[in-house]
């Protein structure tokens, strides 16, 4: 996964049309593609650092859901109704953090 900053992504566009132009006039200067692929790598580490946190998120919400379920069969009766609610939240969260982890891998 890749994360690109403003700059970045400015900056690559900037260098790509530059290497392009120079492409047809056959003359193609190295220094573009190595700038170009340092930009890439710095994208690459930041990203793979967020899918990381991503997955740490994750897993916490997994297991806050746990815990929940936990709580539920194990509250007295006037506690339950609070303990549904908050296994509910909990799943909600859990479902929200999939979709973002899910939609960073396929990105």
């Amino acid at each position: 996964m890749y994360s690109y900053t403003k700059a970045e992504s400015r900056e690559r566009g900037r260098l790509f049309r530059k290497g392009f132009k120079q492409a047809l006039a056959d003359c193609v200067d190295p220094e573009i593609r190595q700038r170009i692929d340092r930009i890439d790598k710095a994208a690459a580490e930041r990203g793979e650092r967020e899918l990381n946190a991503l997955y740490d998120t994750r897993g916490n919400d997994r297991q806050a859901v746990a815990q929940a379920k936990a709580k539920v069969r194990t509250a007295p009766r006037e506690e339950r109704a609070a303990a549904r609610q908050a296994l509910r939240d909990a799943e909600q969260q859990l479902k929200r953090s999939e979709k973002a982890v899910s939609k960073a891998e396929n990105f």
